[in-house]
């Protein structure tokens, strides 16, 4: 009975010890996932701080600075202007008969452009051809009289009184076939009048009144407008500071020649000559006004469009000049990234002069040779390593910071 009893007591440690067994590997399992996760951890963090110190080259566009002959030139704010413009009225009073024009029509000096009832100005012009041939009758009459007289004085047939006031009357009839005349000629004149052509050639605006009014020399607002289109004028602007480059260049004697350019793409509508520089200068603006004519026989420029004016002064000879893409603004003025001899791009001040289409002159801050950044300067900071891009891959570089910027604002 002792050995049975003992049996079951022996089983009861074995089970205790498995238990204990199984709890001392989990915590090491548990111990080991712990340090690995902790380890994976600060490496990530390792790497991040590690990260900026290795950052590549920034990729941008560069150019070289270059010496060239360069265009001197000023630009203004202008407004295209007809050479002439002529508000046609009629210079008598009448019923508008007929209009010979179409509105928007070219027309010629001289051509007719619309007729009164010119019945009444006949009418008064048969008047007084017919007063003349009167008085002419009268004349004549005095005239023969006047000869009979003479010849009788010869005979002492008539006195010398006789004679002398049939002279005067003669010479009375004589002025009032001269007044005759001139009614005649102020009659034909008037009758003129009833026929209404353009004084200038150019271009018909609209119709401001219908056939069948009755018109009057004293309307104000007239008939129609020709303007003269072809050639056309642009009167511009320009800062009083301006002038005195402005005076000298007129000076030299020869024609300057002025640039029309279109204000939304800059495109160069029309090139002429200045022929107004404008004998006083605006107090109240501080502007002196100039103005271009120019030939306009595709009609780029209209009346009253707006329009940049580009004044060409001379040439600046051995000029330093960038792209004007690499000059940028910041808070203490004008600016261009130089890249050194290490390639690391340093901030220059620079002072610029006038510009010619994508090209600047460089008056101070650049020498020739030197290279500039001139694509890629937002993601440039002064004393950055650059590389220059490949064609196009900064382009697409802008488009993506232009799209994280876009998206940092739907945040």
């Amino acid at each position: 009975m002792s050995t049975e009893e003992n049996t079951p007591m022996q089983a009861q440690p074995a089970s205790t010890f498995s238990k204990g067994r199984f709890a001392a590997v989990s915590g090491t399992a548990l111990a080991v996932v712990a340090a690995l996760a902790f380890y994976a951890t600060q490496s990530a963090q390792s790497a991040e701080k590690k990260a900026p110190g290795a950052a590549a080259p920034v990729p941008v566009h560069t150019a070289v600075v270059q010496e060239r002959d360069m265009p001197v030139a000023v630009t203004g704010m202008g407004t295209v202007v007809p050479v002439a413009s002529v508000t046609i009225r009629t210079r008598v009073d009448g019923q508008l008969d007929k209009v010979e024009f179409k509105e928007g029509q070219d027309v010629k000096a001289g051509q007719v452009l619309a007729r009164l009832d010119a019945r009444t100005f006949e009418a008064q012009l048969q008047q007084a051809q017919a007063q003349k041939a009167k008085d002419e009758a009268q004349l004549a009459n005095a005239r023969a009289d006047q000869a009979r007289y003479a010849e009788l004085i010869k005979d002492e047939a008539t006195t010398r009184q006789t004679l002398d006031t049939q002279k005067a009357l003669v010479r009375q009839l004589e002025a009032v076939v001269q007044n005759d005349a001139a009614q005649v000629n102020y009659a034909r004149v008037q009758l003129g009048f009833a026929t209404i052509a353009s004084p200038i050639a150019g271009r018909v605006g609209a119709r401001l009144v219908d056939p069948g009014n009755i018109v009057h020399a004293a309307d104000p607002g007239g008939l129609l407008v020709v303007n003269q289109i072809d050639p056309i004028a642009l009167q511009f602007t320009l800062p009083q500071e301006r002038f005195q480059a402005v005076n000298r260049a007129i000076n030299a004697g020869k024609p300057l020649a002025v640039q029309a350019l279109d204000q939304s793409t800059g495109e160069v509508l029309a090139t002429g000559e200045l022929t107004l520089l404008n004998n006083q200068i605006d107090t109240t603006t501080g502007t002196i006004v100039l103005k271009a004519r120019f030939p306009n026989a595709q009609h780029k420029l209209w009346p009253g469009q707006a329009a940049t004016a580009r004044l060409v002064l001379g040439t600046q000879a051995n000029a330093l000049v960038v792209p004007s893409s690499a000059v940028q603004r910041g808070q203490k003025g004008l600016f261009a990234y130089v890249v050194d001899g290490e390639g690391k791009a340093q901030l220059q001040p620079v002072e610029v002069g006038s510009a010619e289409g994508n090209t600047t002159i460089v008056a101070s801050g650049l020498k020739a040779g030197q290279r500039v950044v001139t694509d890629g300067q937002y993601r440039v900071t002064p004393g950055a390593a650059v590389a220059d891009a490949k064609d196009g891959s900064q382009g697409g570089d802008q488009a993506s910071h232009k799209g994280g910027k876009e998206a940092g604002g739907a945040q």
